[in-house]
């Protein structure tokens, strides 16, 4: 290869300066517009993400409980706002052994426990056969097995049917109130609900009216 002279070795150097900060210039725009682009789509699930979508809010929506089949003594589980809602179908039986329970309760008159004015009774419900609460224990958030049975081996003579905790052993008669000496600090909540007929009950909703 032939030697490059002298005079033009300096304007060879320079060229390339003027070659090198152009194509920084173009890489540093191009970075930054696909930053802001890149930016642009990370907001967007982020900001729709803040709104509630169609399937959160039917999830807050109040539910109806089919309770045309459900035979006395049974227990019907439906789901509102993410938790299990029971509705049982108490007999003249548990409802006679409920007054016969308040010495053994921790809250038997419900004062610290939540539930609609219109549940703040004996029964805790509108109408006593049926019994309508949120099926989550009020010590750490487990999930009580309905026991209806009378004096089961495993629970006592003393049991006349109700919702025992397995997780830390706490249990709560049938109209849902907490013994004493139990983990559990409250009654079993109840949600607002309303008869929409004989047949079916609306839960999460009362329409101001018992």
């Amino acid at each position: 290869m032939g030697r490059i002279h002298p005079a033009y070795r300096g304007q060879q150097v320079m060229s390339a300066q003027g070659v090198d900060r152009k194509r920084r210039r173009v890489l540093v725009a191009a970075t930054s517009v696909m930053g802001a682009v890149g930016a642009g789509y990370v907001a967007v699930p982020f900001l729709a993400s803040m709104n509630p979508s169609a399937k959160a809010k039917a999830a807050g929506a109040p539910v109806e409980a089919d309770i045309s089949k459900l035979e006395p003594g049974a227990l019907l589980r439906v789901k509102w706002r993410g938790k299990p809602v029971w509705v049982v179908n108490r007999t003249p039986e548990m409802l006679a052994a409920l007054p016969t329970l308040d010495s053994q309760l921790l809250d038997p008159a419900s004062e610290a426990s939540k539930q609609p004015p219109y549940c703040k009774n004996p029964q805790r419900s509108i109408k006593p056969e049926h019994l309508v609460a949120i099926g989550i224990c009020t010590h750490l958030g487990c999930a009580p097995t309905y026991r209806p049975d009378f004096a089961p081996a495993d629970l006592g003579a003393e049991w006349k049917g109700g919702f025992f905790c397995p997780c830390h052993g706490s249990r709560f008669d049938l109209a849902g109130r907490v013994y004493k000496g139990v983990p559990a600090p409250a009654n079993l909540e109840i949600p607002k609900y309303v008869y929409l007929s004989d047949k079916v009950i609306l839960v999460g909703e009362d329409k101001g009216a018992a």
